[in-house]
């Protein structure tokens, strides 16, 4: 029996989310297909992939081995699929500016992809925050942006969303609000909070509570997401993070759970920003480009740049 990359992908969903209806709903298809996938493919690689628990479905020692190969693989093939038609003979030399949350969680690899891509284009890469970035930018220090565009305000500055990343609640294993139907910021407001603060996410966060009666009951702010993973998954507090910084396990091995929220939480807008006006040279559009097909928004036909 040969190894399937809808086995991965549906592998990948589970393990994620911790069950199978979940990964059922995230996948568009059915719960007995997501189980018999899961079992081929545990048949295939001879080991048991999850423990099946009452909880839900936990990676066993192997499967969290399995997991970061199955990455890797999805990866490859993501890269392959999208990275067509792209004229690869653009020189020169290109300054990025990125802040934290993007250069942690979503940059690295794009990174790689590029300048595997275009071997002749150099990316010097810089970590700021919002306002030196923006400064940058009009200053002409730096080409090109990677940050929340959600939290740029500037008419001077172009920018052009790439993803639209969902925040929802982050809860420890077992939480009591797991068994509710529906959980609202009221809900929320009665819990420990831990305010993650790095890249404006603490003002972010205080903008949808301020439109409502409650407020978060913050016992810690940080500016480390791998703090607030692990104060979470060890019990510690509860907190809104969007899907792009999640991972289902702490540091210490521990279980994090997610859950949607019923009022309307703005989500966090990553994508590209550059000085508005500014003709973009071939090394940048060729950075555009990339990203362009590689999160499937319009702009890019047969290597053609796309417009202004």
């Amino acid at each position: 029996m040969a190894l399937s990359i809808r086995q991965l992908r549906y592998f990948v969903a589970t393990a994620e989310y911790g069950q199978v209806s979940q990964a059922a709903i995230s996948q568009n298809i059915s719960q007995s297909a997501i189980t018999a996938a899961i079992k081929e493919l545990e048949q295939i690689v001879g080991v048991p992939l999850f423990a099946r628990t009452a909880q839900g479905m936990e990676l066993t020692s192997s499967g969290r081995q399995f997991l970061s190969h199955a990455y890797e693989i999805l990866a490859k093939i993501d890269e392959a699929m999208q990275l067509n038609f792209i004229n690869t003979d653009v020189e020169g030399e290109l300054v990025v500016a990125a802040t934290y949350t993007v250069i942690g969680y979503f940059l690295p690899m794009h990174i790689e992809r590029i300048r595997r891509l275009f071997p002749k284009l150099r990316v010097q890469l810089y970590e700021l925050n919002r306002e030196s970035i923006e400064e940058g930018l009009l200053t002409n220090r730096y080409d090109l942006s990677v940050l929340l565009t959600s939290n740029i305000l500037n008419p001077m500055i172009t920018t052009e969303t790439l993803l639209s990343s969902v925040r929802r609640l982050w809860v420890p294993a077992q939480h009591h609000l797991l068994r509710r139907k529906g959980v609202g910021l009221q809900e929320i407001s009665q819990e420990p909070y831990i305010m993650l603060t790095v890249d404006e996410a603490a003002q972010s966060s205080l903008k949808y509570w301020s439109k409502t009666p409650y407020q978060p009951n913050v016992t810690l702010r940080t500016s480390s997401v791998e703090a607030v993973r692990s104060m979470v998954a060890n019990n510690q507090g509860v907190a809104i993070l969007s899907d792009m910084v999640y991972r289902p396990w702490s540091l210490e091995g521990r279980r994090i759970e997610t859950i949607n929220i019923q009022e309307t939480v703005p989500a966090m807008d990553v994508g590209l920003a550059w000085r508005a006006g500014n003709a973009l040279t071939p090394a940048m559009q060729a950075f555009r480009n990339y990203f362009q097909q590689a999160f499937g928004l319009p702009g890019v036909a047969g290597g053609k740049p796309a417009p202004e």
